[in-house]
């Protein structure tokens, strides 16, 4: 299961003393005090505002003298500039050689733009749906767990921020439970071939024309693969590029859209399709270990399948391109590596322990993320401000704070990873998000739990569901996973974009947002 899952054991950071923490103000000085943040609301605007535009306000003085330069001119200095040009028409020619030369190997080499034609998250039938109450009354009933575990659970599930119609497997159903190979490699199946089967509906694509499939899980491991299981089922071609990760935790389906992404930039006019989803069937831990008991609490039944191409034609037609893929990697850091590792317990029982560490590694995972990220995507107004706060604790040793940039300038959309309730928490805070923008990450773990790498896609369903994407609006997927991983995504929409057939949120998007566990 993974890392960034297990973020949920807690309380929220800090948010009620935000809120009730403000400082007195006497009756006199109210109105004084508003005046002043307004001013500072919009000097802060113009600020941005300015250096945005600074480019085109440089250029409209200059192109001004131009103009009145040459209105002075007379018919005497025309003829002599033309004559001027004749003497040079050798200069001319080799200028426009290299021109035509410079821009020819610039289309030739350029990236490839890579299109999201659409993508399909899997809703599993009513039937698998598990209440909290069923949850705990389902693990008292199994005798696996002590009163200390069954009490550590139902804290867990309290504050998770989990609903009462999420997914868990059908072996899980069962009492006792009955995990087997069969089991598992059912529940795969179910998962990635109903998403797969929807996505190749609603793109009309065949899936003779796929070219390229990534597919991510990454507890459940078969042989053969999940991948050759999709070959098998869609009688892909046999030239097919197929890859399966394994092991890369809940920040692999951006791993998964990295990989794809490079190998469209190799094979020409083709689709690559990448599926990510986790399985539960044989992961569910039945020991008394704490720390090995958050995954079952938040992890769910989900998946994602997602159609990628290169094909200038399907521009048109998709609805993302792919703008940037940042990934960060904190494995050579030994707290880091260890903070989501599976092991025995001392019972000789399997299950995924996370580290108390947990979201300090990945605070300093987002961090370096960001910090990559931010000169790609933020204003030059945001990365001057960051700039000018570092070089003056730097070099001047200045106590000022560091400056935290803000994103919301740089993406309208925000699909943070749903590992659990303190996760979203911390990101909100830290990147100091409305709670609008976390929106469709709470309501993501509240309908589905932790669907593992496809929560991204759950929470994209639910803005597209909302109406809420417009054409030219940028998504930034943010992931965490073990390893330890932090991994981001962004995406820019070439229209509105309206939710496909069939899904997800179809059924239940007119009951949310709701009012979740604070």
């Amino acid at each position: 299961m993974e890392g960034g899952a297990a973020a949920n054991s807690d309380t929220t950071a800090g948010g009620a003393a935000a809120a009730t923490g403000g400082v007195q103000i006497k009756p006199s000085r109210r109105l004084p005090d508003f005046l002043q943040s307004v001013n500072l609301k919009y000097v802060k605007l113009g600020y941005h505002y300015l250096m945005s535009h600074l480019l085109t306000l440089c250029l409209i003085p200059l192109m001004a003298v131009i103009m009145v330069e040459v209105g002075q001119m007379n018919p005497e200095d025309v003829r002599q500039l033309w004559l001027h040009l004749q003497y040079n028409l050798v200069s001319v020619i080799v200028c426009s050689a290299f021109l035509v030369f410079g821009s020819t190997l610039y289309i030739m080499t350029r990236p490839r733009p890579v299109y999201l034609v659409d993508y399909s998250c899997y809703r599993p039938p009513s039937r698998l749906q598990v209440r909290s109450d069923q949850f705990m009354e389902h693990s008292r009933l199994t005798g696996d767990f002590d009163d200390a575990s069954l009490e550590f659970q139902r804290k867990i599930v309290e504050r998770s921020g989990l609903g009462d119609e999420t997914y868990v497997p059908e072996a899980m159903h069962y009492l006792p439970p009955r995990p087997s190979m069969a089991a598992a490699r059912e529940e795969a199946e179910q998962v990635m071939f109903g998403a797969l089967d929807n996505l190749f509906a609603n793109t009309s694509v065949k899936p003779k024309d796929i070219g390229i499939l990534v597919v991510n899980c990454s507890l459940f491991n078969p042989t053969p693969s999940l991948s050759a299981m999709i070959v098998n089922k869609y009688k892909l071609r046999g030239n097919i590029r197929s890859f399966n990760l394994g092991g890369m935790g809940c920040s692999a389906g951006v791993i998964a859209v990295d990989l794809a992404k490079d190998l469209l930039q190799v094979h020409r006019n083709t689709y690559a399709v990448v599926v990510s989803t986790e399985n539960i069937t044989q992961n569910w831990y039945f020991g008394n270990r704490k720390s090995m008991l958050i995954p079952n609490c938040l992890f769910r039944v989900g998946g994602a399948a997602v159609l990628l191409s290169n094909k200038s034609a399907d521009r048109r037609r998709s609805k993302y391109k792919l703008v940037h893929v940042v990934r960060t990697h904190k494995g050579a850091e030994d707290t880091a590596f260890r903070c989501v590792y599976q092991e025995q317990d001392d019972a000789g029982k399997v299950g995924v322990s996370l580290s108390k560490d947990l979201m300090a590694i990945a605070g300093g995972a987002l961090k370096t993320n960001i910090t990559t990220l931010g000169p790609l995507v933020l204003p030059i107004s945001e990365q001057l401000l960051f700039f000018v706060t570092l070089v003056a604790k730097k070099l001047f040793n200045a106590k000022v704070k560091p400056y935290i940039p803000d994103f919301k300038l740089a993406f309208d959309h925000f699909c943070i990873h749903a590992g659990g309730r303190a996760v979203i928490d911390e990101l909100e805070k830290n990147l100091q998000l409305m709670p609008v923008h976390v929106e469709a990450s709470r309501m993501s773990l509240h309908r589905f739990g932790n669907t593992s790498s496809s929560s991204i896609w759950y929470e994209l369903a639910y803005t597209e569901a909302k109406g809420r994407m417009r054409k030219g609006h940028r998504v930034w997927q943010i992931a965490f996973g073990s390893g330890f991983k932090c991994n981001s995504a962004v995406w820019e929409a070439l229209r509105h974009v309206k939710p496909s057939p069939k899904g997800p949120w179809e059924d239940c998007i007119d009951r949310y947002p709701v009012q979740t566990v604070s």
